[in-house]
């Protein structure tokens, strides 16, 4: 008699118990190397449910959060209007309910059984600031449109440019990262970074009108200021000169170690800024492939130009080597 197809599929993906009783005992002498491992160097989340934030419930919540910033550009099914009301109070409270858990994780982390209080006020400055973002997130898209001859209109931006989800993640995260909610600003952006080739710290302050072009090994270091309308291409890092070091040679935090970018300044693919001193003046262009460590002044190009370069024509241009004749 012939048997279903899905009959034979169950059969073959399903051992029996048996095999699992194998295989569970099989696995003893690795787990108890684990559990020696875990004692002897300590282990994140083992005895204390509180003890860290979760990498995957970061990542969830950031989808979610670009759900609640773009509706029904993240959503398998379009969002209706006579519905909004109900999908976005559903959704906020959701993600404000798991967001605040991993809130509360992060500032607990080193004492995780005592209440600091200050979850609470995060979370509510927080929820404000999200219509704040949006606006902001209007100023950038309507600058990449402005900017970018191959953009046929906003939703193709929402949908298709990676430095949308980048600079949303990252101006919210820049927001939590200001109320002093440790750990969680850099996780989300180290989210989008994974994503997008794109990384922000979460610290960095960005103004309006901000673009992106490409964006693929943009690097935006924590003390970086940058102006209203700037347009960055991709490769280009603004980033640290060197560490400063107290007597004990430890890196000293807290300074000023990334450069200030005034208002409407260009740079153009794979420059490099470095230094908190070094500050582009505004109204500036710095070309592909510069590489600065000092401050240039309002309205000034800056650009690299090669020593020497060849050109030949393939068709009429030879070369000989060991006797024969090669066209280049």
């Amino acid at each position: 008699m012939k048997r279903d197809s899905h009959s034979q599929t169950e059969a073959r993906v399903e051992p029996d118990e048996q095999t699992l009783a194998i295989l569970d005992h099989s696995f003893d002498p690795y787990v108890v190397s684990l559990l020696a491992s875990y004692e002897k160097m300590g282990g994140l989340n083992i005895t204390d449910s509180l003890n860290t934030p979760s990498k995957r419930a970061v990542g969830e919540i950031c989808r979610d959060l670009l759900q609640i910033l773009f509706p029904g550009f993240h959503d398998n099914d379009s969002v209706a209007v006579g519905s909004l009301e109900m999908v976005t109070r559903a959704r906020l409270t959701s993600v404000i309910e798991r967001l605040a858990d991993q809130v509360r994780k992060s500032v607990r982390i080193g004492n995780p059984n005592v209440p600091t209080g200050r979850t609470p006020p995060i979370m509510q400055r927080f929820c404000k600031a999200l219509s704040v973002v949006r606006e902001l997130l209007r100023t950038d898209i309507e600058a990449a449109y402005a900017a970018d001859p191959a953009a046929s209109g906003y939703d193709e931006i929402i949908l298709a440019y990676p430095y949308i989800e980048a600079i949303a993640i990252q101006r919210l995260a820049h927001r939590l990262y200001r109320l002093g909610a440790p750990i969680i600003p850099r996780m989300m952006t180290e989210w989008a970074h994974s994503r997008t080739g794109i990384d922000i710290h979460p610290g960095a302050r960005i103004g309006l009108g901000f673009f992106i072009d490409h964006g693929t090994g943009v690097v935006i270091g924590e003390t970086c200021v940058i102006g209203n309308h700037v347009k960055l291409y991709h490769g280009v890092t603004l980033g640290a000169r060197s560490f400063a070091k107290d007597d004990a040679g430890n890196v000293v935090r807290g300074t000023r170690r990334h450069p200030h970018v005034e208002d409407n300044v260009t740079i153009f693919p794979n420059s490099t800024i470095l230094g908190g001193d070094t500050r582009i003046g505004a109204n500036s262009t710095i070309g592909a492939n510069v590489f600065l460590m000092k401050s240039v002044p309002p309205n000034t190009l800056v650009i690299y130009e090669e020593k020497q370069l060849s050109f030949y024509d393939k068709l009429a241009k030879k070369v000989r080597s060991n006797g024969l004749d090669f066209s280049i």
